[in-house]
């Protein structure tokens, strides 16, 4: 594998409550220079969580603003500064859907588009749940929508149900509960 490019300099763009756009200068190994763009977050990261009960997975339907749509997506949100993945993971899951869990695993870490953001999400499986609320931060109430996981394809083929870490993560689920 190839050095990775020298980091030259780096630009502040612009910034807002949660991001920061970089202009970042780049030299190359084979003398090549290049500039790119960044999205960086201070945030600790994210936790997407497949909470699987009775071989349902619980989602959540939530305004989405980058779409301007509500749609079909698995608990998530930011992990607080100081926070343990695992407590976030089950936190998110009380405040969003009302239920925590037993056993909690870390089944990935992943970037959605490592191109041009920095963004982590921790892809948790939630199992052996038990119901209990939170209070969060969400602006309206939730829908809770139980889906079976026989019907994912089903899942999959809908509109709105087109979030990539949700997707991830119930993929990952599925071959995390087939090799139980």
């Amino acid at each position: 594998m190839p050095n990775k490019p020298r980091i030259t300099g780096v630009t502040q763009v612009a910034t807002s409550r949660l991001f920061e756009i970089q202009a970042v200068d780049l030299l190359f190994h084979n003398g090549e220079t290049a500039q790119y763009e960044r999205v960086c977050t201070q945030l600790a990261g994210a936790v997407c969580v497949a909470a699987i009960e009775n071989n349902e997975v619980l989602l959540i339907r939530e305004y989405q603003v980058g779409t301007d749509r509500y749609e079909l997506v698995l608990p998530k949100g930011a992990i607080d500064p100081g926070e343990e993945v695992l407590a976030a993971a089950n936190r998110e899951l009380m405040e969003e859907v009302g239920y925590g869990a037993k056993s909690l695993q870390l089944m990935k870490v992943m970037a959605v588009a490592p191109g041009y953001f920095n963004h982590r999400t921790h892809l948790v499986l939630g199992t052996d749940l038990f119901k209990q609320s939170a209070e969060g931060d969400e602006p309206e109430p939730l829908e809770l929508v139980r889906w079976s996981m026989t019907e994912l394809p089903a899942l999959f083929a809908r509109e709105d149900f087109s979030e990539a870490r949700s997707m991830a993560a119930l993929v990952l689920a599925q071959q995390w509960l087939s090799s139980d």
